[in-house]
């Protein structure tokens, strides 16, 4: 096999307008198969992006000998469930973030995927794939910036449809879960550790009963992360990495366009320097890597287990606040 030939889980908006056509410019990803429990919206998603075979039903996707693998792009409150009956089907699965809505359901699809060892299951943090937090993670673990002290983080969007699946709360919604995970996982990710201690302060919407705005602190033992996260603010993103001796500031850390420029400053005592990235897509790039570690039998990118420890971190701080 040179290509993991896919099927998508729903026509949801991310899939069909983002991870959909990034995967099919991959080297690696043949998007074969979507399933959607409307069959009229699968047949037109399919037929707009190219997509051979449409299921009226998760199941039937699933029971196709034909597809290696699953992308999932459901609610947060389904992803656990199909991702189960996609490892029990032996498909590899590729899901959406946050992973699950607890780290209890987290370690019960660690223990599901783990009887099926020969499969890889991974959730879709995209956004440590992209060259400029490659080399953020390299310039910290270079000591380009002395010794890493703090990080800061910044991530908001203005969203208050109530139709919003990120705005209902049953269905895993709310800032913490949608975009708070990111400011999580990155601290984690540059700290390359768990925290020992976490604070938080949640705004929950009187109406939509979501956590709206959150602010946290993470405490390391080398140092700590701050983050912001808002679903109700004007959109806005920045990340800043300070060591004792420099820091690294990233423009546009999470959702960063595919078709244009992206920039890193590095800021020393020698002065600062831009780094400017070609535009690259990052869901391209995790597509093809996952799919990369299902060809060459290699463990996939990020281990599970790294996306049971995000989860501990988001509900410890909310559980503070």
């Amino acid at each position: 096999m040179s290509k993991i030939r896919w099927g998508i889980l729903s026509t949801a908006k991310i899939a069909r307008e983002k991870v959909i056509p990034a995967m099919q410019r991959g080297k690696y990803c043949d998007m074969v198969a979507i399933a959607s429990r409307n069959i009229d919206q699968a047949q037109e998603i399919a037929r707009k992006l190219h997509i051979p075979t449409v299921y009226g039903s998760y199941e039937e996707l699933l029971n196709d000998i034909n597809i290696d693998a699953v992308y999932i792009p459901l609610p947060n409150h389904l992803h656990v469930e199909w991702a189960i009956k996609a490892i029990q089907a032996g498909k590899h699965v590729l899901c959406e973030k946050p992973i699950a809505l607890s780290s209890a359901e987290a370690a019960r699809l660690l223990k599901a995927a783990q009887e099926k060892p020969q499969l890889k299951v991974m959730e879709a943090f995209m956004y440590r794939f992209h060259p400029q937090w490659v080399l953020a993670k390299e310039l910290v673990d270079d000591a380009r910036i002395g010794q890493l002290k703090t990080i800061q983080s910044f991530f908001s969007y203005y969203n208050v449809d109530p139709n919003n699946i990120r705005n209902k709360k049953d269905m895993g919604g709310g800032g913490m879960m949608d975009i708070g995970c990111y400011c999580v996982s990155l601290a984690r990710f540059i700290f390359n550790s768990e925290p020992i201690r976490v604070s938080g302060q949640v705004t929950i919407d009187p109406v939509l009963q979501t956590d709206t705005m959150a602010s946290g602190m993470l405490e390391f033992s080398a140092g700590t992360a701050t983050f912001t996260c808002s679903t109700q603010l004007m959109p806005y993103q920045r990340v800043q990495i300070l060591g004792t001796e420099g820091r690294v500031e990233i423009e546009i850390p999470f959702n960063a366009p595919p078709n244009q420029i992206t920039k890193l400053w590095l800021h020393t005592k020698e002065g600062s320097e831009e780094m400017a990235f070609e535009p690259v897509d990052q869901y391209t790039l995790q597509g093809d890597l996952f799919a990369q570690s299902i060809l060459n039998n290699t463990p996939a990118p990020t281990p599970l287990q790294d996306a049971i420890d995000n989860m501990k971190v988001i509900e410890a701080v909310l559980a503070n606040a």
